[in-house]
This record gives structure tokens, sequence and C-alpha cells, in this order.
């Protein structure tokens, strides 16, 4: 394996480690029940749990004599591809030809978006400008497993979801220098996208807002559908560990889990809520261990695992529908950037970090090693003629796909 790409894998178990998974990762957490699932006639997390049962139904309470302390073990984290690219049997993603392309071309130009924009912000071109840099798998594997009619609610650093969808590169540039095809005509701040075509809320500044509004969206949907006979529908709620530490993360949780509603929340688990490391933010088993406590299903997989990513998210809207339930899905990945073009990550960790040292993109060098035996590993460079608007002549291996 290559030395940089151990690296970075190593750099992902630290991450891993900090929040009490040991680094063990695990090919069966999916095959296995979700973290706090109870199952009953009516479904999972329909239930009540012994505290609501006692205040409600006095006369089935159930007591023991033995005082015991709740605990659990470290959640592990799913992983369905290895750092070699290989895929674990019985565990394919069954994605065909044209959509793994789409996924890979839009982990690609997320990248190359990046470092175009990050650099004219600097040349003085944008005010502000945040890179998604090592967290391109999050994006790809859970745009992918959404259907065109689900809600998305986002944080800062998911503009390849956007992309995913067809947001395109002009409408990108034209939100971040604000100006008059800008359908908010300059009156956000850059990356702040939002697209009512393809059901992408507007971004807003503030921590962890985005959390309550799409419980509430996900109930308006959930009453819609059974009410008036809608499509079937979800939010998808993104945000970042920082933003569990806000009171509208608990309030959130408590609210979907209520209310039944159809949300799945993703937390990006990068390691760094701006400067504070994961390890001072909280002492439990990260974030996935409080989805239970609020009665919500929760998992834990690997961020850097596009394919890992696609089948947590799949499963956790199927749950949010047919078991009227929100879900908690964590990704445990790696923010390779500053937090934004205002931040200086070299004066909080370490450059000689491992973490740092490894070269951005393992969603990408991995993915890579999978696509090879599905089409031209050439087609990566569509992406600059994406990205130019030019017609650029691709090369070919010999496989007679270009």
């Amino acid at each position: 394996m290559p030395r940089n790409l151990a690296r970075l894998r190593h750099g992902a178990r630290r991450i891993g480690g900090a929040i009490g998974t040991r680094g063990r990762l695990r090919q069966d957490a999916l095959a296995a029940p979700l973290l706090g699932r109870r199952r009953s006639s009516r479904g999972y997390a329909s239930d009540a749990g012994a505290g609501v049962t006692f205040q409600t139904n006095p006369d089935n309470r159930e007591f023991t004599r033995t005082m015991e302390f709740l605990n659990y073990d470290d959640v592990p984290l799913f992983r369905v591809m290895d750092e070699d690219g290989v895929v674990a049997e019985g565990l394919e993603p069954g994605v065909g030809k044209e959509e793994a392309i789409k996924m890979h071309e839009t982990m690609v130009r997320t990248a190359v978006m990046d470092h175009i924009l990050h650099e004219a912000q600097r040349q003085g071109r944008l005010s502000f400008y945040m890179t998604a840099s090592g967290e391109e798998a999050t994006h790809a594997g859970s745009a992918s497993a959404l259907e065109p009619q689900d809600v998305v609610f986002a944080q800062y650093r998911e503009q390849g979801v956007l992309m995913y969808r067809g947001f395109t590169f002009q409408q990108f540039c034209n939100q971040c220098c604000g100006n008059a095809a800008d359908p908010a005509k300059g009156r956000q701040m850059p990356v702040h996208y939002g697209s009512t075509e393809l059901n992408y809320h507007t971004i807003s500044s503030p921590l962890a807002t985005q959390l309550p509004h799409a419980v509430g969206a996900a109930y308006a949907l959930k009453l819609e559908r059974q009410m008036m006979g809608g499509e079937d529908t979800i939010a998808l709620c993104f945000f970042g560990d920082g933003a569990a530490s806000e009171g509208d993360f608990h309030a959130a949780l408590n609210f979907a889990a209520t209310t039944q509603s159809p949300v799945v929340f993703f937390c990006r688990n990068n390691g760094y809520a701006i400067s504070t490391p994961i390890e001072e933010q909280m002492a439990s088993d990260g974030i996935v261990a409080r989805g239970p406590a609020y009665g919500v299903p929760a998992v834990r997989v690997d961020g850097n695992d596009v394919w890992a990513v696609r089948a947590a998210v799949a499963e956790a809207r199927r749950m949010a529908l047919e078991e009227s339930t929100p879900v908690l899905v964590e990704a445990i990945t790696y923010r390779m950037g500053h937090h934004s073009t205002s931040d200086d990550s070299q004066r909080y960790r370490p450059v000689r970090s491992p973490r740092l040292r490894a070269p951005p993109g393992l969603a990408l060098l991995l993915w890579q090693l999978v696509l090879t035996a599905r089409a031209c590993p050439f087609a990566v460079f569509r992406t600059a003629s994406w990205i130019s608007g030019r017609s650029r002549t691709t090369r070919s291996c010999g496989c007679g796909t270009t």
C-alpha cells in the first residue's frame, strides 16, 4: 500500500480512537441491528422506553433488585471498501456504470472547484470560501442514496451534494461572487448556497439551526403524505461534530423522535470544530452514542468509504419512511484543509501530523482503484472540459470507454 495512503488511513484511525472506536473497522455494522433500535410489532423506535412507560402505564411497570449503571461498548465503523479498493464479499453496492461515473466525477469536480475558488479568495476575488477537502466521499455517497424529491438541509461543507443534484459551476461562482445572476443578489455570504429547484434549503450561518428546521420539514412531509397521499420524501440534515455541541442538536433529536419524523441526521465528524479537537468537545463515544438516548437509531460509518456512506444513508432513508423514525448517521472523516479561508489550522494542529502530511482526497484515490475495473481510468479528464467549458480530447486506455 502506498505510504501516503497508509498515513491518511492511520489518521482516520486516530480520529476514531479519540472518540472511542480505538481504530476498529468492522464490516458487519449494518448486518447487525443498528444502535438504539427496539423491535416491536409496530416497527423500530415506535415503542416508548421504560421511562415513558412508568409514567403513562403504572400497571405495567418492571422492577429489578439489581442495581446496574448503564454503559456500552465502543461503536465500530461500518466499512465496505478497504485501503486497496477491495469491496467486501456480500457488500457489493450494485451500482451501475453510469451512476458510478457520476459519483466519481462529483468528487473530482468538487475537489477541483474547491481549489479554484480557494485560490480566487487568496487573490482577493472572493471575500470568503470553505473547502471540503477529504470529505468528498460523504457528499457523493449520501447524495446518490437520495431521491430528487428528498429535501436537504446542509451546513456549509456539502457543496458536492448540491453539485450531484445538478448545480453548475457557474451557479456556484454566481453565489460566491454575489453578482446579478445570484438568486440572493449578494445578500448571503459566499458558500451559503440554496436551490428551490433542487430541494436544497439555503444555508444559514448560525451553527446547528438547520437541525430543528429539518425536523419541522420532515414532520410536515409526513403529515402531507398521510393526509394527501404525497410522495415518499425525507429530510436529510448535515452537520458537523461542533454543531452536535449546540443545544439545537439535542432539541432536534428529541423533537424528531417524539414526532417520529422521517429525517436522517448526517454528522460529518471530521475531528475538529474549527480549532477545538473532538476530545475536548465530549467524553462520550462521539456522536453516534447520543442517538439511542433520544430513541433514535444510529450507525457509524467510515466517511472515506463512499460505498459505506451510500449504504448507510440508503438504509437510513428506508427506515425513516417504512418505520417512521428519525435516524442518526455518523461519518468518521477528516478535514484536510483549514476550517475556512479565515482560519489557519497550523496554529492548533501540528504540521507534521500524519493526518496533515497525507495527500488530500483519500476517497478519490480509493475510488479510482474501484472505478478502473468499471470504466476507462481517463474518464476523470472530463473534469477539465467541464471546468473550462471547452471541448477536449479524452485519452483512452483501450477499453473502448471515453
